[in-house]
């Protein structure tokens, strides 16, 4: 089996190539290239292909959510995990919009770094425990759970089972696999939701679900 391939996106160079090192001494995994800002992430990306970028969100050019964003609609076959300094709700909700499926603060272990990065590599979401809290009490915040005669339009047995799904971090690959349907499938059931719950995105879609029963924190 390859080495995961990652790009380490950070504009201090100290971080960046502490990074770096720390990185290629994790087994299974392999720094493809370092990015000092987000433009240069893209290009990174653009010329090595890798499975997971490590990604800061505060840099200069081009920041982390914007370079996020372009990686993921220009090379949808790498994932995004960010590893920020910042645990905001904005920064969290920012980066899971453009299309992160992890994110870490810089005080992630070694080892918590390797885990989200095979995670990502294997298209599951991986979120530091903080940042999970942080993204359940906005949901809470955010959204009221509405009483049953309230709702208008139910999920179904198998939509629900697909928003559970989603709430734990699941790709779309992932959920085709563990419920025997086609990837295209799984989109069709997802846009439902998000019809049903008034969800504009993936990130809304998994506040709705711990927000409404559908998830509870790990």
């Amino acid at each position: 089996m390859n080495d995961i391939r990652v790009v380490v996106a950070d504009d201090q160079s100290a971080v960046r190539e502490g990074l770096a090192l720390l990185i290629e001494a994790l087994p299974g995994i392999t720094v493809a290239g370092q990015a000092a800002d987000g433009l240069a992430a893209v290009e990174q990306v653009a010329a090595t292909g890798p499975e997971v970028v490590l990604m800061d969100l505060a840099m200069p050019r081009c920041d982390g959510v914007t370079a996020t964003a372009r990686i993921r609609a220009e090379h949808p076959d790498t994932q995004v995990v960010v590893l920020s300094t910042y645990a905001d709700d904005d920064s969290i909700l920012r980066a899971l919009d453009a299309g992160a499926l992890g994110y870490l603060t810089k005080s992630a272990t070694r080892d918590e770094i390797g885990r989200a990065v095979h995670a990502a590599a294997a298209g599951q979401a991986v979120l530091a425990p903080e940042v999970q809290r942080r993204l359940v009490d906005s949901a809470l915040r955010a959204t009221r759970s509405p009483a049953p005669e309230d709702r208008a339009d139910e999920l179904t047995a198998r939509e629900t089972d697909v928003l559970r799904l989603l709430a734990a971090g699941r790709a779309n690959r992932e959920i085709a696999r563990e419920l025997f349907v086609s990837e295209a499938t799984v989109k069709t059931h997802i846009n439902r939701i998000y019809a049903k719950t008034g969800s504009r995105d993936r990130a809304q879609a998994i506040r709705y679900a711990y927000a409404n029963g559908y998830a509870t924190v790990p």
